[in-house]
């Protein structure tokens, strides 16, 4: 099943097209900076029923040098299966298109960079066919962005950063020098990022981090998910308020509530719930009646 955090480390290249100049920059590599990208159908699918796909395929096109494909992967464990299919990709891309194929993949924990980053042969031991090697971007190898001035040198490559780090023990330290360049970048810009990085969090701790930053930083941002999580702030300030409306009515009609009973109406999530024990509670004798026909 595709994951957040994977569609959001193959999809930031065809947001930001040029970022693949930082990110070679970053791993050592030498090549000319594009002066045009082009998003190519990433569909590798044959005539034959067997449907492959690469993540992200883009034509990187420069001055100096002939044209290349760079095809992203987004890797979140390994796979023995995927160096045949990598190999595939290459192969069929080499074929369909006649340009020298490149395969980027990127990776958010440092187990599946280094198994991602090995070379690999295909053929006989006495005399291999092909040999794969893929160039991989993962937390072995981005940059740590702490300081507001790095995110501004490079928008981009900070926000895969961000998203490549999402287990970093300064993970908190990355986002909140993101949030503090955001907060002076035109909207129509930040938005995409700040969804790109909600989405590349998944469900790592520090995903709940960053919809706080967004509510706190960015709050007046009116992107899908700062509405979501105003959304979510107005649902809880209600679910809250029927939570202390039960109690009032209990208080107020000078009845005990022991701290078990206060805590089961105070963790109540469901505002359905909390109003039928509202409606109890102005008759109940005792706090505990409240639940006795659940």
């Amino acid at each position: 099943m595709v994951s957040s955090p994977h569609e959001a480390m193959h999809r930031i290249f065809q947001q930001y097209p040029g970022l693949f100049s930082g990110v070679s920059e970053v791993l050592g590599i030498d090549f000319p900076p594009p002066t045009s990208v082009t998003v190519l159908p990433n569909d590798l699918t044959e005539a034959s029923p067997v449907e492959r796909r690469v993540d992200t395929l883009l034509r990187l096109d420069a001055e100096d040098g002939e044209p290349l494909l760079l095809a992203v992967e987004a890797q979140g464990g390994k796979d023995p299966d995927k160096p045949a299919s990598w190999a595939y990709y290459a192969s069929y891309l080499l074929t369909k298109y006649r340009l020298q194929p490149l395969l980027l993949v990127v990776c958010q924990d440092r187990a599946t960079a280094k198994w991602a980053a090995r070379e690999v042969n295909f053929g006989p031991r006495q005399w291999p066919l092909l040999t794969l090697r893929p160039l991989v971007a993962g937390p072995h190898n981005m940059p740590v962005i702490t300081d507001p001035a790095g995110v501004r040198k490079d928008l981009a490559l900070a926000t895969l950063s961000a998203i490549t780090h999402a287990k970093h023990p300064e993970a908190g330290v990355i986002l909140k020098s993101m949030t503090t360049v955001l907060r002076d970048t035109p909207q129509s810009i930040a938005n995409p990022i700040i969804e790109l990085i909600a989405q590349g969090l998944g469900k790592h701790p520090a995903a709940r981090l960053w919809r706080k930053l967004v509510a706190v930083d960015l709050s007046f941002y009116k992107s899908p998910l700062s509405e979501e999580i105003r959304d979510e702030g107005r649902a809880e300030g209600e679910v809250r308020r029927a939570a202390e409306d039960v109690l009032d009515i209990l208080e107020v009609r000078g009845i005990d509530v022991p701290e078990a009973v206060r805590e089961r109406i105070t963790g109540c999530g469901d505002p359905e719930i909390l109003r039928h024990w509202h409606r109890r509670a102005v008759t109940a004798p005792t706090a505990e009646d409240i639940f006795t026909d659940d």
